[in-house]
C-alpha cells in the first residue's frame, strides 16, 4: 500500500495524462475547497470546462485563489495534468510565494488506461495521449530538480487505489508542547556561563546534559559555537539535552557557517569560526560526525505552546510563522538586512520588530545588547556572554529574565555594544481601522466594526488621558431581564431567576450608588510610574471615566491619588505589588455630569415647574367657566405630570451636590483589578471584599462604604427582594446583583458579571418624568443586545488587564481597550 507523505501546509501538484484518474483521487483524499481544478476554473469563467480558449483565464483566476488559501495556510491541491514544464514552474513559484512546500502526486498508468477512459468522455484522439503520456515520461525524473520537495509516483491503477495519504507536521510545528521553557540566549562557545545558568535556572547538569526536576525545557535560539573558550563543550551538552528530551535548538547563522566549514565548502573563516575549528579538531572524529549532522539538522525556527510563543535565531515576522523555505530560513538565520554595511563592517538589519504585530511572542537572539526588552511581543536574548556581556534566559510562559555575568571578555567585539533604542509601541492606526476581531481568554473571537472603530478612535485621540495609563476600561452592565410586575419595569426576582437558571445559585447583592463609573490607577510612587508604565513626569496614576477622560485637572488627581494611595499603604506588601488599578463609582454625579444637568435635566424640571402651575390655573378658571366636566380629563392629566415632573426633579436632586476640590468627593470601590500579581478577576467577592472594606476603614472621608448581602439562590431570595425594596422606597438607585465566585461560569458558558436592578424612582431620571404611564411599550425593549454588548465588554477590559501584568506591548493592551471604547458606539439604546 503506498503511503504518501504531504505536509499539512503545502501546494500539491497533481501530474498525469487526461483521464489518469486524478479527479478521482481528489475527491478521496482531499476536502472539496482543497481541490482547485482546472476544468471547474475553466466553467467558471467561460461556463464550459472544455474550453481550451479560456485556459489562460482559468489558471489566472486559480492561482489567485490558491495565493488567498495558502497565505490563510490552508493546504491547496491544483488538479491539472502539468505535463509542461512550465505548468509546474508555476506550481513551484506558487509555493515558494507563500513559503509553503511544492508536493508533486505523479499519475503514471500504462497508457492503455486513459485511453480507455477517454473514449467514453471526451474522446480525445490517440496522437494527443500519446504526446502527454511521453511529456509524462520526460517529466517524472526531474521534478526534483524543478523544485518540488515531495515527489510520489504512481505506476498503476492498484497503486492509485491502495494510496494513503499520510499527514506530516512542518518540523518548525512543536504547538504539542507546552512547556514550560526557559529559552537562552545565543551561547557562542561559553559552556562555564552555560552551566551556571542552567544551574540558577534550577536544572541538574552533567557533562552531557541537563534535565529539570519540574520537566521544563530549555529552548536555545542557536548560536551555539564560535568565539568562545569551548565550543565542543557547549555542543556535547546541547546535544545532550536535545536527545534526552530536555532541549530542543533552533539553528543559527554561525552553525550555518560551520557546517559548510566542516564539510570543506568555502566559507570565510572569521568571527570566531577558526577557534571552533581548532576545537573540534582536537575531538574523536566521531563526536566531530555527530556535532557537524546536529547542527546540520537544526529547523530554522519553533512554534511552541498552541503556537503562542515563537523562538527564531535572527526573530521572523509573523507572515513567515510555521512557513517553510529558503526564505523563510534566510530570515531566521540572518534576519532583514539592507544589503548595506555599517562604520564596523556589519551588515545593516531593518528593524522589523518595530513593526511587529503578531499574537505569537517572538524570543530571538543573533544581535547583541546589553539589555533584553520586550519590543512589540518580540524579544531580543543576545546580551553578548561572550563579549564580556551576559548569558540570558527567559522564563515562559512566566516572562521573567534570568541572567549570569560572564567571567570574562572571551572575544573583542566589533562593535561597542549598546542597548537597542526602544520605538513607540503606541497604537497604530492600521492597528484599529477597518473591521477587526480581538482574541480575548474569556470568549474567544469580538468583532469590531469599522463604522464603530471610527467614533471610538476620535474619544481616544482627542479626549483620552495619557494613552500609557489607559489599561483597562469598565464595561457596561446589562439590566435585569424586563417586570412584568404592576408599576415597575425592573424587579430583583427576574434577575435572580436569570442567574438560576444558568446555574448560578450563591450571589451578592450590592448597593448601587448614582455617580460616575471611574477607573483609579494608583502608584506606590512616582518611581513605580516611570519604571512600569513608563510615565516619568511625576505624575503617580491616574482617575479616569468609562471613555477614558480625566475626571479632574492633574494637580487635584495627585491629591486624590495620595488619599488613595495612602488608604492603601497595607496592601503593597500584603499583595506584593507597587500599583493597583481599582473599579470605583465616583460620587456625586454632579461632578462630572454638571454641564449634563444645567444643559439637560434642569431645564426640564424647571419648565415643568414654571408652565404646568400656570396650566393648571387657566383649566381650573376654564372650567369654571364651563363646569370641570369639560377640563377634568385634562386637568387631572396634567396634574399627574406636575407630580411626576416634581418627582424627576427630586430624584436626580438626590445625587447632586456642591464640591470644592475634592471636599464632598467621595468614592465607593467595587473591585480590586489588577496588580503586579496578576488580574484579581477570579478572586470570589469576599476577598475584594475584605480589600476594600479596609480602604474605607483607612479613610471614610474619601472611600465610601457599599452596603451588600450573600444570597443562596437555592433556599430563597426573598431577603434580596426585601432589601431591594427597602433602598428604593427610601429613594436609593436599586442595587447590582453579581456572582459571589469570579469568572462564573453557567451551563452556557460566561454569564453576566453583574445585573442591575433600578429602582422606580431612579428609573424616571433615565426614561423621563412620565416614564411610568408608558410602561407597556417600554417592557417592550429589546435587552439582547445590551446583554451582549456587556459580556463582550467585560471580557475584553480583563483582555487588556491581563496583557498589561504579562507585560505585553502597549499596542497589545490598548486592543481591546480600544475595542471596549468602539463597542460604545455601536448604537445600542444608551438609557438600558
Amino acid at each position: 500500500m503506498p503511503t504518501l507523505a504531504v505536509p499539512e501546509l503545502s501546494l500539491v501538484a497533481l501530474v498525469g495524462v487526461t483521464g489518469s484518474g486524478k479527479s478521482t483521487f481528489a475527491a478521496r483524499h482531499f476536502a472539496p475547497t482543497q481541490v482547485l481544478s482546472s476544468d471547474a476554473f475553466r466553467a467558471l469563467v467561460s461556463d464550459d470546462e472544455d474550453d481550451q480558449g479560456a485556459t489562460r483565464d482559468a489558471f489566472d483566476a486559480l492561482y489567485y485563489v490558491a495565493a488567498k488559501r495558502l497565505r490563510a495556510g490552508r493546504l491547496t491541491v491544483i488538479d491539472a495534468t502539468h505535463l509542461r514544464r512550465e505548468d509546474r514552474a508555476q506550481v513551484v513559484a506558487a509555493a515558494r510565494e507563500q513559503d509553503v512546500l511544492p508536493v508533486a502526486i505523479v499519475f503514471d498508468l500504462p497508457p492503455e488506461v486513459p485511453r480507455s477512459r477517454n473514449a467514453g468522455h471526451r474522446n480525445l484522439p490517440d496522437h494527443v495521449l500519446r504526446r502527454q503520456q511521453e511529456a509524462l515520461r520526460r517529466s517524472v525524473r526531474g521534478l526534483r530538480r524543478e523544485g518540488f520537495r515531495k515527489v510520489h509516483v504512481l505506476s498503476g491503477v492498484d497503486d492509485v487505489a491502495a494510496a494513503r495519504i499520510e499527514w506530516e507536521k512542518a518540523y518548525n510545528d512543536r504547538r504539542e508542547l507546552t512547556g514550560p521553557f526557559d529559552v537562552i540566549g545565543d551561547v557562542h562557545g561559553c559552556l562555564s556561563e552555560l552551566r551556571e545558568l542552567l544551574g540558577r535556572l534550577g536544572y541538574v547538569v552533567t557533562p552531557d546534559g541537563a534535565h529539570h526536576p519540574e520537566g521544563r525545557t530549555a529552548v536555545f535560539v542557536g548560536d551555539l559555537v564560535d568565539r568562545g573558550p569551548d565550543t565542543p563543550g557547549v555542543l556535547r551538552l546541547v546535544m545532550g539535552m536535545v536527545a534526552a528530551g530536555t532541549g530542543l535548538c533552533v539553528a543559527g547563522n554561525h552553525e550555518e557557517k560551520l557546517v559548510r566549514a566542516l564539510d570543506g565548502r568555502q566559507v570565510r573563516i572569521a568571527h570566531g569560526r577558526a577557534e571552533s575549528l581548532a576545537q573540534l579538531a582536537a575531538q574523536p572524529a566521531e563526536f566531530r560526525a555527530a556535532a557537524r549532522d546536529f547542527m546540520y539538522g537544526l529547523v530554522s525556527h519553533y512554534r511552541l505552546d498552541g503556537g503562542k510563543l515563537v523562538v527564531a535565531h535572527a526573530g521572523l515576522k509573523e507572515e513567515y510563522q510555521g512557513r517553510s523555505s529558503g526564505r523563510v530560513r534566510a530570515f531566521c538565520l540572518y534576519g532583514e538586512t539592507t544589503g548595506e554595511t555599517d562604520e564596523y563592517g556589519l551588515p545593516v538589519r531593518l528593524p522589523w520588530a518595530n513593526d511587529y504585530r503578531g499574537a505569537a511572542a517572538v524570543v530571538y537572539g543573533h544581535t547583541p545588547t546589553t539589555v533584553p526588552e520586550w519590543v512589540n511581543n518580540t524579544i531580543c536574548l543576545d546580551t553578548g556572554c561572550v563579549f564580556g556581556g551576559a548569558l540570558t534566559a527567559l522564563r515562559w510562559p512566566e516572562r521573567e529574565l534570568v541572567s549570569v555575568p560572564a567571567e570574562r571578555e572571551h572575544y573583542e567585539p566589533v562593535r561597542p555594544l549598546a542597548p537597542p533604542p526602544r520605538p513607540p509601541d503606541l497604537l497604530r492606526l492600521d492597528d484599529v481601522a477597518g473591521t477587526r476581531y480581538v482574541e480575548t481568554r474569556l470568549l474567544g473571537r469580538v468583532k469590531v466594526l469599522e463604522e464603530n472603530a471610527a467614533g471610538a478612535l476620535e474619544v481616544m485621540s482627542r479626549f483620552a488621558i495619557d494613552p500609557r495609563w489607559l489599561v483597562y476600561l469598565p464595561p457596561t452592565m446589562a439590566p435585569a431581564p424586563t417586570s412584568t410586575l404592576d408599576g415597575l419595569l425592573e424587579h430583583p426576582s427576574t434577575a435572580f431567576e436569570a442567574y438560576r437558571s444558568a446555574g448560578v445559585t450563591r450571589v451578592v447583592c450590592e448597593e448601587k450608588h448614582m455617580g460616575s463609573r471611574a477607573v483609579a490607577v494608583v502608584c506606590r510612587s512616582a518611581a513605580v510610574a516611570a519604571e512600569r508604565f513608563g510615565v516619568s513626569d511625576g505624575s503617580t496614576g491616574a482617575v479616569y471615566t468609562r471613555t477614558g477622560r480625566a475626571f479632574f485637572p492633574p494637580e487635584l488627581t495627585e491629591e486624590l491619588l495620595a488619599r488613595v494611595r495612602a488608604a492603601a499603604s497595607g496592601l503593597w506588601a500584603e499583595l506584593a505589588t507597587d500599583w493597583l488599578v481599582l473599579d470605583l463609582e465616583l460620587l456625586p454625579w454632579s461632578a462630572k455630569a454638571g454641564e449634563l444637568l444645567r444643559r439637560q435635566y434642569a431645564p426640564v424640571g424647571a419648565a415643568a415647574r414654571a408652565v404646568l402651575p400656570e396650566v393648571l390655573s387657566v383649566l381650573s378658571s376654564t372650567g369654571a367657566r364651563l363646569g370641570a366636566d369639560a377640563v377634568g380629563e385634562l386637568a387631572a392629566r396634567q396634574e399627574v405630570r406636575l407630580a411626576d415632573a416634581a418627582a424627576f426633579t427630586a430624584a436626580y436632586g438626590r445625587y447632586c451636590w456642591d464640591t470644592d476640590g475634592l471636599r464632598g468627593v467621595s468614592l465607593a470601590p467595587f473591585a480590586v483589578l489588577a496588580g503586579a500579581g496578576g488580574v484579581y478577576a477570579d478572586r470570589d467577592r469576599d476577598w475584594h471584599f475584605a480589600v476594600l472594606d479596609r480602604l474605607v476603614e483607612a479613610d471614610p472621608e474619601v472611600f465610601r462604604t457599599t452596603r451588600r448581602i450573600t444570597l443562596d439562590l437555592a433556599d430563597s431570595a426573598a431577603e434580596g427582594v426585601e432589601w431591594w425594596t427597602e433602598l428604593t422606597s427610601a429613594g436609593g438607585e436599586g442595587m447590582v446583583v453579581k456572582p459571589f465566585d469570579g469568572l462564573a461560569r453557567g451551563r452556557r458558558g460566561l454569564v453576566q458579571p453583574g445585573v442591575k436592578c433600578r429602582g422606580r424612582e431612579y428609573l424616571r431620571i433615565i426614561y423621563g418624568p412620565d416614564y411610568t404611564e408608558h410602561l407597556d411599550r417600554l417592557r417592550e425593549r429589546s435587552l439582547g443586545r445590551k446583554r451582549s454588548m456587556a459580556l463582550r465588554e467585560y471580557a475584553l477590559g480583563l483582555e487588556a488587564l491581563a496583557r498589561f501584568t504579562e507585560g505585553e506591548p502597549l499596542w497589545r493592551v490598548h486592543e481591546p481597550v480600544f475595542a471596549v471604547l468602539a463597542l460604545e458606539s455601536a448604537g445600542v439604546d444608551p438609557r438600558l
